[in-house]
C-alpha cells in the first residue's frame, strides 16, 4: 500500500512529527511512504529575517513540495497542520483548496485520512483544527482514522500526545517543550493505522 503523509510546518514541530508518523507507516510490511509538505506562502524575507522560522525552512529544504498527482498516487494519506486560531493554517488550506479536479473526479474516494495537529497551548484548539482538515475530506469521500483508547499514550496525564481525533503536540509558546516522546508514539501510531487501514481498503 502506498501512504502520503503531507504537512505544513513553520517552526519544525509538525515536521518532527511528520517523520514520525511516515516512519510509523513505513514499518507495515508491504507500505511505501512519501513525505510531502505544502507550499509556503509567508514571504521568503520575513523567514529570513526570523532565525527559528530560518532554521525549520532550511532543515526541510530537502522535502519535495506535494503535488495533487501525489493525492492521486496514494492508498492513504495522513495531513498535518499547525493550529491557526482553531483552523489549519492557511498554507494547508491553500493545498487543499486546489483539489478540486479530484473532487470532481471522485479520485479520493474510499482512501483512508489520518491527521495530525500541534499548538502552543494547552488548549489552543488541537481538536478543533484536527476537526477542520477532517471536514473537506469528507466531501472528498475519504475515510476518517482516528487514534482509538486502546492506544495508553492518549490517556496519559500529559498535555499534548493526541485525541481520538488524531495525533498532537503542545510545543509551548516560546517552543520551550517541544515534540514530546509521548507526542511521537502516537504520531508513530497513526502512520501505522493509516497504513494497516489502506492495505485492508485496497485489497
Amino acid at each position: 500500500m502506498k501512504v502520503l503523509v503531507v504537512y505544513y510546518s513553520m517552526y519544525g514541530n509538525m515536521f518532527k512529527l511528520a517523520k514520525e508518523v511516515a516512519r510509523g507507516s513505513e514499518s507495515v510490511k508491504g507500505a511505501e511512504v512519501r513525505l510531502r509538505k505544502v507550499t509556503e506562502l509567508v514571504p521568503q524575507s520575513v523567514i529570513d529575517a526570523n532565525p527559528a522560522l530560518k532554521a525549520a525552512s532550511d532543515a526541510q529544504k530537502d522535502v519535495p513540495i506535494a503535488t495533487n498527482d501525489d493525492l492521486v498516487w496514494a492508498d492513504g494519506i495522513v495531513w498535518g497542520s499547525p493550529t491557526r486560531y482553531g483552523n489549519m493554517a492557511a498554507q494547508m488550506k491553500n493545498f487543499i483548496d486546489q483539489t478540486g479536479k479530484l473532487w470532481a473526479e471522485g479520485a479520493l474516494i474510499g482512501k483512508p485520512a489520518g491527521f495530525f495537529t500541534g499548538s502552543a497551548t494547552p488548549h489552543g484548539g488541537q481538536e478543533t483544527t484536527l476537526i477542520t482538515m477532517m471536514i473537506p475530506m469528507l466531501h472528498q469521500g475519504m475515510v476518517l482514522v482516528g487514534v482509538p483508547y486502546s492506544v495508553p499514550e492518549i490517556s496519559a496525564p500529559v498535555v499534548g500526545g493526541g485525541s481520538p481525533y488524531g495525533a498532537s503536540a503542545m510545543v509551548g509558546q516560546q517552543n520551550q517543550i517541544g515534540v514530546t516522546e509521548n507526542d511521537l508514539k502516537v504520531g508513530f501510531f497513526l502512520g501505522v493505522r493509516v497504513a494497516e487501514i489502506a492495505g485492508k481498503l485496497r485489497g
